[in-house]
Parts: C-alpha cells; structure tokens; sequence
C-alpha cells in the first residue's frame, strides 16, 4: 500500500487497478445476470460463453463468478491457468485441479477417472463441477474437442461437467472451426461484453473511488471528461486515471481535476511544435 494514497485522498487502494477486492469490483447488471444463468446451469452442465474485446471486463465476469459460485461449499469450481498446454499437460492440469493422479500417457484411464470424479460428485451434490478457462481463444482445437467428450454422457445426452470459457473476438472464430462446430452449438448461456457508455463508465469510476474510500477523489468534470476519452474501454479508463493518480500523489495536489488532466494528456503549443518538426525531419 503507498501511504501517500492513503495520507493524501485516504484510499485503503487505488481504486484503478486489477488487484482490488472482490467484493469491490463492479457488478454491471449483464454480468450479474449471466452469473445467475451459469449458477442455474449447474444443475444442467454444458458450456457458457464470455466474449468481449480486451479491456471489455470478461476477466472482472470471471472473478464475480468464481466469487459467487465460492457461496456453494458442495461445488468444485476449478480454473485453468495455462489454456495454451497441448493436450498431455492439459489433462495433467485437470488431473491437479481435480485431485487425481493421472497417468497422462494412458489417455483412456486419465478420460475416465475424470468421469468418474464428476459423476461421483454429481451423485452427492447433484450440482456439476465447474471448469473456468480464461484467455480460452489460445486453446488447442484439440483440447476444446476433448473437454466437450470428456464432459458429455450417455451419449451426448447428459452433461457431467460445467465449462465457461472467456477470450477475446478470435475465440468465437475458433468455435466456428469445423470440428468445433458441435461445441460452439451447446454453448448456453453467451455474455458479449462490447463497449460501453460514458454514462456507465461514470457510473464504474465512481463505485471504484467510492469502494476505494474516497468518492470526490476527481471533481466531477474530470469524471465527465475521462469517460467521454476512454473509447468505451475499462482498461483504457483505468489507465489515464491510474496516471493520473500517480501524478496527483507526486504534486500531493488534494484533488484531481481538468487541470491536471490538460497538463499530463493534452500537449502543450511547444510539445506539439517539436513533435510536428520531428516529423517533417523523418
């Protein structure tokens, strides 16, 4: 924690950062429904889908989702860490989450001890495990085929497993593949997380500071004017106001405001002349 956040705007964190609380993060009404929906699924199994460009918040649905999901001390709910392994080592990353000892040289017995663990577990909870993959546009066509197998029973009838991926534009591209087409096809319920408004956004920067411990920490222009220059990003918000904040602590200045955001975004007559002479001379 920097005490200068904390003597200064008397934050307990900075409030632009991935690394706050989870019970602070923002809860946007879609992601709140989609949350609902995959908690209904459990009783179902299959896949849930999160798609959104970087900087959209499929990171932040995942965090509320584990969160909510952790409220159910009879679910297993597993994330994959490295969703670019080959297949080998992603069943030996199940085989760790789950807390099975596979041999991952005889595929057959890892497939079905896997199987095994989830029915067991369904049996006794009547709940499906579940399985959250993160950054899923960088998985194996292969490993993607091979969950949906390794999670489908009775021939393809009943699901023993719940899967929700998250990526970028170019995951929806790999389920257009063609050996992922029957994947794609179960995929219940879809959350597409595109860019937002800078009503919302404004409504994100002050539940932030608010969560932070200091709702005036920007005056209310320089709220107005970040989100109108954010492009309808999160990420990009939280930068220009990270920035800022550490700006304002270096001038120990009480509260950030259009000013400061004029003199570290907007450059100067000098700045720019020195900027269009460099170019004339490239």
């Amino acid at each position: 924690m920097n005490r200068k956040l904390l003597s200064i705007y008397s934050l307990k964190w900075s409030p632009f950062t991935p690394e706050m609380p989870d019970d602070a993060l923002w809860r946007p009404p879609a992601i709140e429904n989609f949350c609902w929906h995959v908690e209904q699924k459990m009783r179902d199994g299959g896949f849930a889908l999160v798609t959104g460009d970087s900087g959209a918040g499929k990171s932040i649905a995942l965090r509320l989702l584990a969160r909510r999901l952790a409220s159910f001390s009879e679910v297993i709910v597993g994330v994959v860490h490295r969703p670019q392994s080959n297949l080998a080592d992603f069943y030996r990353e199940l085989g760790d989450i789950f807390g099975i000892s596979l041999v991952v040289n005889y595929r057959w017995t890892s497939f079905k001890a896997l199987r095994e663990k989830w029915e067991a577990h369904l049996a006794t909870t009547l709940l499906r495990p579940v399985l959250l993959c993160d950054e899923a546009q960088e998985m194996d066509p292969k490993v993607l085929s091979e969950l949906r197998l390794l999670s489908s029973a009775n021939f393809d009838s009943r699901s023993i497993l719940m899967v929700v991926l998250a990526g970028d534009g170019r995951l929806n591209d790999l389920l257009r593949l063609p050996q992922l087409v029957p994947l794609g096809s179960r995929i219940r319920p879809r959350l597409n997380l595109d860019y937002v408004t800078p009503k919302e956004l404004a409504e994100f920067l002050q539940h932030v500071m608010t969560q932070a411990g200091n709702p005036k920490l920007m005056t209310p222009g320089l709220v107005t004017t970040l989100c109108e220059h954010a492009a309808g990003n999160y990420r990009v918000l939280c930068n220009m106001s990270a920035e800022l904040l550490a700006e304002g602590v270096r001038r120990e200045i009480p509260q950030l405001d259009e000013k400061l955001y004029l003199e570290v975004f907007v450059p100067s007559p000098k700045q720019r002349s020195r900027s269009d002479a460099r170019k004339l001379i490239s």
